[in-house]
């Protein structure tokens, strides 16, 4: 199964209850790089309201980047979510003043976002796909997930899920592979772990969600 999870337009289903959809979102907020950059920082210190307050940021800069491509190129087949990702932390955080574990914690927290946001898509779409009886979303211009990726998106979160009951850290570590593309580096970092044991557990994590997916061991 490819990192590369395919991105064409989505459903405006909200993953984070009570975050505003970006038309309600006060002007400037995804491009306030500024305050994002302080409200890193004090997560990377300790502010564990801190991490509360950027996802909004992280939540709708997400979605205007894949809106914003996705408009540019109406032929783009493809988005990779590493790529949205790490474009984000570039647009949304001043690099100059943030060190290693600031932007570490950053793309831990946006492959969080990014999964919630494809996962809550194609979760909804399969359901209305199979006449579930859900009330309709409310659509917006674009959708993420094509149709023959939305069992792959579901089947990935369910195993990742179980793997995170059974082993929380093999859990984030292969979340940020996947949905964020952290390198071992940064994600040792985001975990608090080195990276000797990043790339032990990533290797397992591996191996047991390949059984789960009934496949080979995964990329």
């Amino acid at each position: 199964m490819s990192e590369r999870l395919i991105l064409l337009a989505a459903s405006s289903s909200n993953a984070y209850p009570g975050i505003p959809k970006p038309q309600s979102v006060r002007k400037g907020m995804v491009s306030s790089s500024s305050e994002v950059t302080a409200l890193l920082q004090r997560w990377s210190a300790g502010d564990a309201r801190a991490r509360d307050q950027l996802i909004p940021f992280v939540y709708n800069g997400l979605r205007e980047l894949a809106h914003r491509r996705l408009g540019a190129a109406p032929f783009e087949s493809s988005l990779g979510t590493t790529e949205l990702v790490h474009e984000a932390y570039l647009r949304l955080v001043d690099a100059r003043r943030v060190d290693l574990p600031d932007r570490a914690n950053f793309l831990a927290l946006a492959s969080e976002v990014m999964r919630n946001l494809l996962v809550d898509r194609a979760r909804a779409r399969l359901a209305a796909k199979r006449g579930g009886g859900l009330t309709p979303l409310e659509l917006d211009e674009y959708e993420w997930v094509s149709d023959e990726n939305l069992e792959t998106v579901v089947d990935l979160d369910d195993a990742l899920t179980r793997l995170a009951r059974l082993k929380p850290r093999q859990g984030q570590l292969m979340q940020h592979h996947y949905f964020g593309g952290l390198t071992l580096e940064e994600s040792a970092t985001a975990t608090g772990v080195s990276v000797a044991t990043a790339k032990r557990e990533l290797r397992l994590a591996r191996a047991w969600l390949a059984l789960e997916l009934g496949g080979e061991p995964l990329a």
